[in-house]
């Protein structure tokens, strides 16, 4: 595998795949646009029939383009997106931490005593120090039994880096090198700041479905009963406000097919540098192995795992090939560029799960193990 041709070759495809997400604004403008002057055409064929009185038929010519109508559509969708988008980036305002708390991570300290703890900090900073990129701070997702990871943040400031618990203890150092290595990737490369904002933008087509939606529950059934002077006026605000939310959620449609296709790519890049890093394509082709064959795989059970399903290292929200838009490439094919020799045979892994080990114990003994420092800390 040619590592670094297959890092430009991401790169040029993802800005292509960038570009359409400017084509889907556009056809969302264009989109909304015709709304308003399909309903509008409609409000004028009501107030003609109502103000006629003859019994000749009704005929207003259809004029299409207006371009004052036309610029105030374009502000008016522009300013929800943009509301929307924003909204979203504010809630993520801190940056990894807060994707990282959305999933239930727990920060690892630097003064942990928990040797697997301890495994993962020290991968880390082997990592940053190959990648040049600064330490950041590394979460782990404790209730996880799968096996996935994930890099947040909108700079290498904030930058966190999570991993589930199954990872941590299903993967050799080796392995957990390559994964790591990979989610610097994504923060040396502008990824994770791209994933943020691409929450942000689908945030903001969702705010123009919602917005219909809302006009929706504005008009009550009562209201639409009503055979009053103003029951047709109604009527084509019902249809405007149906169009408006058809509208918003093919756009979002369309734009989760777009954000599947770049984190994609992105994958592929990740993968490429993370061998780059670590100089041993092995320890990830073990990996994503190990994921492979483990009950598991790398689902993450959290429900909010679907909105930042393009965060993870592995397909975090269902069986590989079975979602609508997979975010990440099959497993057999990163293996595959990975290393050539892959038979397509996954190796059986025992889920850390089916160990039975409370976590009441859990949390005991680390008790205990804190306890202990504590003691031989007085005796120096």
């Amino acid at each position: 595998m040619n590592f670094f041709e297959q890092q430009d070759r991401t790169r040029k495809r993802t800005f292509i795949l960038l570009f359409f997400y400017v084509v889907a604004v556009i056809a969302t403008i264009l989109s909304v646009y015709a709304v308003v002057r399909i309903s509008w055409y409609l409000l004028l064929l009501y107030g003609e029939s109502r103000s006629s009185y003859s019994h000749s038929p009704v005929s207003i010519p259809f004029q299409f383009w207006e371009p004052q109508v036309f610029g105030v559509v374009t502000g008016i969708v522009c300013i929800l997106v943009l509301l929307g988008t924003l909204l979203k980036i504010q809630e993520l305002s801190s940056g990894g931490t807060s994707i990282a708390k959305m999933l239930g991570g727990s920060q690892i300290m630097p003064n942990t005593v928990d040797p697997d703890e301890r495994k993962v900090l020290n991968v880390v900073e082997e990592m940053s120090i190959a990648a040049g990129v600064p330490v950041p701070a590394v979460f782990v997702l404790k209730d996880e039994y799968a096996i996935n990871a994930f890099a947040a943040g909108f700079s290498m400031r904030d930058a966190v880096i999570g991993v589930t618990q199954g990872a941590v203890k299903l993967l050799s150092r080796d392995e957990l090198q390559g994964v790591i290595a990979h989610e610097f990737s994504h923060i040396f490369n502008g990824d994770m700041r791209l994933n943020m904002n691409l929450t942000g933008f689908l945030n903001g087509l969702l705010l123009l479905a919602l917005t219909g939606k809302g006009i929706l529950k504005g008009f009550g059934r009562g209201r639409i009963r009503s055979s009053g002077r103003g029951g047709g006026v109604i009527l084509v605000i019902i249809v405007f406000a149906l169009l408006l939310m058809a509208v918003g959620y093919i756009g979002v449609f369309f734009c989760n097919w777009i954000k599947s296709a770049v984190s994609r790519e992105r994958e592929f890049l990740a993968d490429a540098s993370s061998a780059q890093y670590t100089r041993n394509p092995g320890g990830l082709a073990g990996a994503l192995k190990k994921i492979g064959g483990l009950s598991e795989g790398s689902f993450v059970r959290q429900t909010q795992a679907e909105e930042i399903s393009h965060f993870f290292f592995a397909n975090g929200v269902g069986l590989s090939g079975v979602s609508i838009f997979p975010t990440h490439p099959p497993l057999e094919l990163r293996i595959k560029l990975l290393d050539p020799s892959f038979d397509g045979k996954f190796p059986a892994i025992k889920s850390i799960a089916s160990r039975g080990v409370p976590k009441a114990r859990t949390r005991q003994a680390t008790s205990q193990a804190d306890q202990k420092v504590r003691e031989w800390e007085k005796k120096i």
